[in-house]
């Protein structure tokens, strides 16, 4: 089975592309400097790993007996895999974490530390989200199986009016739902898809090591604790959920706010798989920065604030996004192409749930049928 692709129109605006590229590799050349991770980097993906198991082993070992120290250090450690989603597997999995190939393979791979199955997230992120960003049908960040409306594409639904209410208490079990079962939901949905061949992968194969994955992880994480931490077994739940319920918050928060909000736009492929924008293009309308004055809280999510850039150029590391930043702006206003950006982290999430809102009461289609009346 091929895999389905959507075409993009190779005549829209080339030439913008071909400069940005030119003038990104330019800088790169002038100031002799890798693509890749720098002594930051590598300080970030310690101190992150440090987050998440560094509490865990404290609580094992003995060293912290508290109650409400042993509820802070699951809190830590949901900061923990955050940081790791957004600040170490991220860039590695991209491939641009380092030049060698087994580098980004192991620091990908710690994605399975948290639960995950790194080559589903692969799949899903590298090859449908930037591949067909704000695509409906192709992109499965958009697309979450008729529980929440993303796209004025699909189909509204009576119950989407509480979205705004229900959304957020979904982005809360993003991780929680990973661990579980969306390896295995996308494990099979790939496989019909021909996604998994196009890896390299089989079904069978892929099958026994998510089970294997999930097996030690669960008995690392979950009972482990119950046999060596001495706190009560609903401490322990209580803990370990809302460590999942940190990471899923943050995790899909950064995400919503940089794809789905009420300036980024929204399509569907023709009878022909094709769209009516270069693929640069499509990415500038789909994508928005947020808070690109704000070091430090950048530093945590991994750059993930510069999303353009990073969805311009996804094979260089986070670390150069601040000053590609400018290079591409410049170049988006000299070819008249848009440069979404939100001063604030909570201005993207305030455009985010007006969105999520409009979506769901039909007053974003009411809207379009009295432009479209006009």
């Amino acid at each position: 089975m091929s895999v389905e692709v959507v075409k993009f129109n190779l005549k829209d605006q080339p030439e913008f592309y071909k400069t940005l590229k030119d003038r990104v590799n330019r800088y790169f050349k002038d100031n002799n400097i890798s693509r890749h991770a720098n002594a930051n980097m590598v300080f970030k993906s310690v101190f992150m790993i440090a987050l998440y198991l560094v509490p865990f082993s404290l609580m094992i070992f003995g060293v912290i007996t508290n109650p409400w120290l042993i509820f802070a250090s699951w809190c830590l450690m949901g900061l923990g895999v955050s940081g790791i989603g957004l600040s170490i597997m991220h860039d590695a999995n991209h491939g641009s974490y380092s030049s060698n190939k087994f580098v980004n393979f192991i620091m990908g791979a710690v994605l399975n530390l948290a639960g995950g199955y790194h080559v589903n997230w692969k799949i899903q992120h590298n090859v449908l989200h930037h591949s067909f960003t704000n695509i409906d049908g192709f992109d499965e960040d958009i697309e979450k199986q008729g529980i929440v409306r993303f796209s004025p594409t699909q189909e509204r639904k009576n119950f989407f009016r509480f979205q705004i209410i229900y959304a957020p208490l979904l982005y809360g079990i993003l991780t929680l739902y990973w661990v579980t079962f969306k390896d295995f939901d996308q494990l099979i949905r790939y496989n019909k898809r021909g996604l998994l061949k196009a890896q390299g992968l089989t079904f069978g194969g892929a099958l026994t090591t998510i089970i294997i994955n999930k097996i030690w992880y669960f008995a690392i994480f979950l009972v482990a604790p119950f046999i060596f931490i001495s706190a009560p077994w609903w401490l322990i739940l209580l803990g370990y959920f809302t460590m999942h319920f940190i990471a899923g918050m943050i995790l899909a928060l950064i995400f919503q706010a940089a794809h789905v909000l009420e300036e980024t736009e929204f399509f569907v492929a023709d009878e022909n798989n094709s769209v009516e924008n270069n693929w640069a293009i499509h990415q500038m309308k789909t994508t928005a920065n947020f808070a690109n004055g704000s070091r430090l809280f950048s530093w945590f999510i991994g750059g993930l604030n510069y999303q353009v850039e990073h969805h311009l150029f996804p094979n260089i590391c986070h670390v150069h996004y601040r000053a590609l930043s400018k290079i591409v702006k410049e170049t988006a206003e000299e070819y008249n192409v848009p440069y979404h950006s939100h001063t604030t982290f909570l201005g993207a999430l305030k455009s985010h749930f007006a969105l999520l809102h409009s979506l769901g009461t039909g007053k974003y289609d009411r809207d379009l049928a009295a432009k479209a009346a006009a």
